[in-house]
């Protein structure tokens, strides 16, 4: 399908209220036309499935802008258009925040009640040692808890993301491509919120870091959202940040899915997601170096079975 008059590419790193009603006409006239039809007829099923595409993250002058975030949205946009008439479902995923969560700075204060830079990461010693107190007692069982089972350090991030705020919002451009979607191929937009428990990261869709602390469940396996992609006949991957919440989702997909053929349903577009930069740290250390982690992870995903691909590579 052609790209809609009123997708602008000079505007999509802007923040704008979603024209609706602009979109879901030009919608209507495309199902007129013929170029597009219904997606119950399609005989082969295919999800795009983006991860926290959304202005926290794909915005410059947001708090946690990944850098090359604007170019993968319109790549990701123009992808999204062209093979409108193939994607039988659109699904993202909206990392959602409160200001008090264990990677938020307002969780933590050291002894003189400050609290901690963003980036500052935070380790079993530094709170054995009391560096760093927590607002809950059960955060040092989750340090503890990362640290034993080699995930991500415990690190303070920027406040984002937060419920209510515009940063939650999908970014428009992509928010405009789901509204085109959902009328011209007359099939709802699936949205899956993840990461609201205060003592718990969620980097991955499908499941939190830590499952249980203190005998209490702070999270689980989205099971659900996982039958319910695995379903398709592809997976087409994209979204924000290749080095932590894309792929930690692709990780969790290839633990559930062993199944090679299974996995390689899922394709990955490379080119419409970025790392985290690392932080300014010298010597950095290797748990840090984000770019490098997601490429390393990638690079064994695809020997498990998943397909890397990119926007410019046809569906067949």
């Amino acid at each position: 399908m052609d790209i809609p008059s009123f997708f602008e590419a000079t505007k999509v790193g802007d923040v704008w209220m979603e024209r609706a009603a602009l979109v879901a006409e030009a919608a209507n006239l495309a199902r007129a036309r013929g170029a597009i039809g219904p997606s119950r007829d399609d005989k082969k099923r295919i999800v795009a499935f983006g991860i926290d595409c959304q202005i926290g993250f794909c915005t410059p002058g947001a708090s946690l802008f990944v850098p090359g975030a604007v170019e993968d949205t319109e790549r990701t946009a123009r992808w999204l258009y062209a093979n409108m008439g193939a994607l039988t479902e659109l699904c993202f995923s909206l990392d959602t925040h409160a200001v008090h969560q264990i990677f938020h700075p307002a969780f933590w204060k050291d002894a003189a009640g400050h609290a901690p830079a963003p980036f500052t990461v935070i380790s079993v010693d530094d709170v054995t040692t009391g560096k760093w107190v927590p607002r809950d007692a059960r955060a040092r069982e989750y340090v503890e808890r990362l640290a034993t089972a080699g995930k991500y350090a415990l690190t303070i991030w920027p406040y984002h993301v937060l419920l209510g705020g515009v940063s939650h919002a999908l970014v428009p451009a992509l928010m405009e491509a789901s509204i085109f979607h959902a009328v011209a191929r007359d099939v709802p937009t699936v949205f899956e919120t993840k990461g609201q428990h205060p003592l718990t990261e969620n980097y991955s869709v499908l499941s939190t870091e830590v499952c249980e602390l203190g005998g209490e469940r702070v999270g689980s396996f989205n099971a659900d959202l996982y039958a319910r992609l695995l379903s398709f006949d592809r997976v087409y991957v994209f979204g924000q940040a290749k080095s932590h919440c894309v792929l930690s989702t692709l990780q969790d997909l290839a633990d559930h899915a062993k199944d090679r053929a299974l996995l390689s349903r899922i394709h990955v577009l490379v080119d419409a997601m970025s790392p985290v930069p690392p932080p300014p740290l010298d010597p950095l250390p290797a748990a840090l170096d984000f770019p490098r982690i997601a490429d390393r992870a990638f690079a064994k995903l695809a020997e498990q079975g998943m397909v890397f691909c990119k926007t410019t590579d046809p569906i067949s």
